[in-house]
């Protein structure tokens, strides 16, 4: 099948790749030239584990080609995917021009009928709304929600192995041509769901803000653990077990953070606000994530006991999470703000998102290749990604180059190793019982 992917971001290109690796001729169009020029050369844009070996392959095979506009050979593309951004607007909507601006193109340059697929996460009727852009301009294209539910530092293998296909679709022949796309992806059993497009649009929001809300429940859970005494590892264990509730999602830590969860959160509160409705606990949820934050923030200061000027202290880790270098609301940042702010000298060692983190956000920082060497002299260190050369840390190392071996946790991936028994000062987020005995 001939198809057609408006963005090269996280979704677009993961979805424009897959598709080529499935055997479809797939054209992927970027207004940005750079990106294009880097994506021609084999340069993928960004960090996506197994992402650059697929794009490769597909781009060798001749499956998969870049370009700023539609060439002519994919004016006839079956299916058009739209994958742009949905920044936040000032106001926390959702910012929806790119969307109707990349319809208005294939409104424009389409010469036969076509499926006009929307993966952008965006408010609900916006699919209705591009559907009359279409019939106004006296086109016959049918446009469908298909959302994308991808994990970053995950996204290729959810895209091939996905838990569920959603399509939203208003015409019969929409549905046959999307069913058919879809097939190699799932020869194993037939996860397809159909549902119109208001509800297909809406799932999308309603995933993200019941993760989210999970992420914030927990976070809530640890600071009481932290103030009671209690052990959020072992309330996360008997909350996860049981069935109705399962064990995802249910790790605590400094907030969530990316280019998904903050983004729709508010945009769909914000949504619902325009049509009367308070969505009490989906704001709820981006009040308490927000809180986190700051609440690490605190905890870290805390740790700097007395001044905190000319201090230094190490950051491991700004990435938003692991297997990525997305800096985009890195729970990361308000610490390191703060740190600087109050006259602290800051190292950053991130294996993938440190370059990004400075280009991002302009802070007085020193970037090292080493964690070790991050903690040269410092006086604090503090774990805020769980990159996986993070968990087995070389203690003794550790704790031999640190001018005061201080640690705050704020992934819990040390609980295991009783850190106080063993010449540090170590603190985490609502597990602060790992050195106690059974008897303190």
């Amino acid at each position: 099948m001939k198809i057609t992917v408006f963005g090269s971001g996280y979704v677009g290109l993961v979805a424009a790749a897959g598709f080529a690796d499935a055997g479809h001729k797939v054209h992927c169009i970027d207004i940005d030239e750079a990106r294009i020029s880097r994506l021609r050369k084999g340069e993928i844009p960004f960090f996506e584990p197994g992402l650059s070996e697929v794009v490769h392959r597909a781009h060798q095979g001749r499956r998969l080609t870049f370009d700023t506009a539609i060439d002519a050979a994919h004016k006839t593309s079956q299916v058009y995917f739209i994958a742009v951004g949905t920044p936040p607007l000032p106001d926390g909507k959702a910012d929806v021009r790119a969307v109707h601006a990349a319809a208005q193109t294939i409104c424009e340059v389409a010469e036969t009928p076509a499926v006009v697929g929307i993966k952008s996460t965006v408010p609900v009727g916006t699919c209705d709304a591009i559907q009359a852009l279409v019939d106004t301009a006296g086109k016959k294209h049918f446009v469908a929600s298909i959302p994308e539910f991808l994990k970053e530092g995950s996204a290729l293998a959810d895209f091939m192995k996905p838990d569920r296909i959603i399509l939203g679709v208003a015409h019969r022949e929409a549905e046959k041509i999307l069913r058919e796309l879809y097939h190699p992806l799932q020869l194993s059993s037939d996860r397809v769901l159909v549902m119109d497009r208001r509800s297909s649009e809406l799932s999308k929001y309603a995933s993200n803000a019941m993760l989210a809300t999970r992420i914030s429940f927990m976070n809530e859970m640890a600071r009481l653990c932290d103030t009671l005494g209690a052990d959020i590892h072992a309330i996360r264990r008997a909350v996860g077990s049981d069935k109705r509730i399962g064990p995802s999602f249910l790790y605590a830590g400094p907030g969530y953070g990316g280019s998904c969860f903050p983004k729709d959160v508010s945009a769909l509160a914000e949504r619902s606000k325009e049509v009367g409705i308070t969505l009490e606990v989906v704001e709820a949820a981006g009040r308490a994530n927000k809180k986190q934050q700051s609440y690490i923030r605190d905890r870290v200061f805390s740790m700097l006991k007395d001044e905190a000027k000319n201090k230094i202290v190490a950051i491991w880790g700004v990435a938003f999470k692991a297997e990525t270098d997305d800096v985009r609301e890195t729970p990361a940042l308000p610490v390191i703000q703060a740190l600087i702010e109050a006259g602290c000298t800051v190292r950053i060692h991130d294996p993938e998102a440190a370059e990004n983190f400075v280009k991002n956000y302009s802070l007085n920082v020193t970037i090292v290749n080493n964690e070790y060497e991050a903690a040269q002299d410092a006086d604090l260190v503090v774990v805020m990604t769980d990159w996986r050369h993070f968990r087995n840390p070389d203690l003794e190392q550790l704790r031999n180059v640190m001018r005061t071996p201080a640690v705050f946790d704020a992934r819990n991936l040390w609980t295991p190793f009783s850190l106080n028994s063993k010449g540090f000062h170590y603190q985490n987020v609502g597990s602060n019982l790992t050195d106690r005995t059974p008897d303190a």
